[in-house]
């Protein structure tokens, strides 16, 4: 289900940025974008728990540290990109 929210996460972010160029209101898609990837990291922590009730610790311990990485990247990633159009919004005021 992570992977499912993780796509929805990623196409809503680029419909956000699509929209901002084409001078739309982006907002909806940028709260989109921004719940569907609390979403991802929720079904991957709920994904996990499964190991941790199974007591595979071994699974746990290749797969969490990497994932740990590569979710604080991606959801700083997504943070950002989600909310650039306000920043360049407020730029283009000025």
């Amino acid at each position: 289900m992570w992977i499912v929210f993780g796509v929805i996460a990623i196409a809503a972010t680029f419909i956000n940025l699509y929209l901002y160029k084409a001078g739309k209101d982006y907002k909806l898609a940028m709260a989109m974008g921004l719940s569907f990837t609390a979403l991802t990291i929720c079904a991957d922590y709920s994904y996990l728990t499964n190991w941790v009730e199974a007591e595979d610790w071994a699974a746990l311990s290749d797969v969490i540290p990497g994932m740990a990485r590569a979710f604080w990247f991606l959801t700083i990633a997504s943070i950002l990109l989600n909310v650039s159009p306000i920043f360049l919004e407020r730029k283009g005021r000025k």
